[in-house]
């Protein structure tokens, strides 16, 4: 008798519990987000969108997205603005997400540039900022609990395999002197910093005879081709944004020069983009990252990347943007919201960045395996190898990974012919 009392007295609390969290629970999750629809940024901004709603779609299908809190699925709603890749404009819109509409989570737009703006604002309003895109090393900091880096490693990291290369397999292939160009913002500028850094620990293996940064803006490199074409370089390497990969691939074009090893960013990062302006045979031999967008990795959560592409496909028929790794960055975003908000103890800012933290290591995507910094919040998985653009006999792009030596397919061709 007393043991049926209590499990019937267990049984009311449990259901009562369980009927005030229904009770507390919000009619939807108000995810609030920017993107860019012009502007320097539009193409890629507007893949890592479309690549975001894509997920949303897909749970709001399923009924919306589980919610430990609350213990039942919530539907999602996007608030979204058109930033126009305008900077004071992002920041405005940023400030109106979270003190008018009042998001619950609060995602940046492409890139450090934009993302810029809204590592001050969302820390000045203890608001969580989900950073998709934007790794500019500077971001994070351990003073800054504030902010979470999801879908690519922080710009520090990227050039590892890269600058791998250079210095332990370079020397081999006759590589000594090195060039450097580099787009001056964050994201470039970083990496720029790895890139000296690797170069000076190489004790002499390799030299940088160029290191020049310009304007993220810039739109003619004839002359700056010229300057670097005199130093004799061996090597040259082009970090810029996709406006910048594609002004300089039809620089080197129209003056019929080609570098003997020459690396750029986003032949790999956006491919359909750039191969629609250059055309494939001002991207042959190019050295690049291999994005997830082109490599298949095993995912243990979410879809496959040839579940993805042909998902993006359907979604997006009319191509008017078109698929490279920021529509997967995008993608892999809501993943890492999804696990964060099955398994967050309360809907809090600090809390949901614990629960995206307790993905580290354990969450594998399409995107490859999320990893974070939990001092800082940056990302340090997701690292993309080395690769090498070339052409099947069709004339159509393919990649080959160089490097590492456990993930390639192949040997790099040097020097470029």
């Amino acid at each position: 008798m007393v043991r049926a009392k209590a499990l019937a007295v267990f049984a009311v609390i449990f259901f009562a519990v369980s009927a005030a969290h229904a009770a507390d629970a919000p009619a939807e999750i108000k995810i609030g987000t920017l993107y860019a629809s012009s502007g320097n940024y539009a193409g890629v901004s507007m893949a890592q969108y479309q690549g975001l709603r894509i997920w949303l779609d897909q749970k709001n299908a399923e009924g919306g997205v589980m919610v430990k809190p609350f213990n039942k699925k919530i539907p999602l709603k996007l608030v979204s603005y058109d930033d126009q890749s305008n900077t004071a404009t992002a920041a405005t819109l940023y400030n109106q997400l979270i003190t008018q509409d009042k998001v619950d989570i609060l995602l940046a737009d492409f890139g450090s540039v934009l993302t810029s703006v809204a590592v001050p604002i969302a820390r000045d309003h203890q608001m969580l900022l989900i950073d998709q895109t934007g790794s500019g090393a500077a971001f994070f900091t351990k003073d800054n609990p504030y902010i979470v880096l999801t879908s690519l490693p922080m710009s520090s990291v990227w050039p590892k395999h890269m600058t791998d290369f250079l210095v332990k397999e370079g020397p081999k292939l006759g590589i000594k002197r090195v060039a450097l160009l580099y787009a001056t913002n964050d994201f470039h500028g970083t990496q720029a910093a790895a890139v000296r850094d690797a170069i000076k620990a190489s004790n002499g293996a390799v030299e940088l005879v160029y290191d020049n940064g310009v304007p993220t803006n810039t739109s003619s490199y004839t002359v700056t081709i010229n300057n670097i074409q005199a130093t004799n370089p061996d090597a040259v390497l082009e970090l810029g944004y996709v406006n910048n990969d594609i002004a300089f691939l039809r620089n080197l074009q129209d003056g019929g020069i080609k570098f003997k090893w020459l690396f750029t960013i986003y032949p790999g990062l956006e491919t359909e983009v750039v191969e629609k302006n250059v055309g494939p045979k001002g991207m042959e031999q190019v050295f690049t990252y291999v994005p997830s967008s082109v490599m298949e990795y095993k995912p243990e959560f979410g879809m496959s990347l040839s579940q993805f592409r042909t998902t993006w496909n359907s979604k997006y028929p009319d191509g008017k943007v078109e698929f490279g790794f920021n529509s997967v960055a995008g993608y892999t975003t809501g993943l890492v919201l999804e696990k964060a908000l099955a398994t967050t103890d309360s809907m809090a800012q600090l809390a949901l960045r614990k629960a995206i933290l307790g993905q580290s290591g354990k969450l594998k995507t399409i995107d490859g395996t999320f990893e974070i910094l939990a001092e800082t919040g940056a990302q340090v998985g997701e690292v993309q190898p080395l690769g090498q653009i070339s052409l099947d006999e069709h004339g159509e792009v393919k990649f080959v990974t160089v490097y590492p030596p456990e993930l390639a397919t192949g040997k790099p061709v040097y020097p470029a012919k």
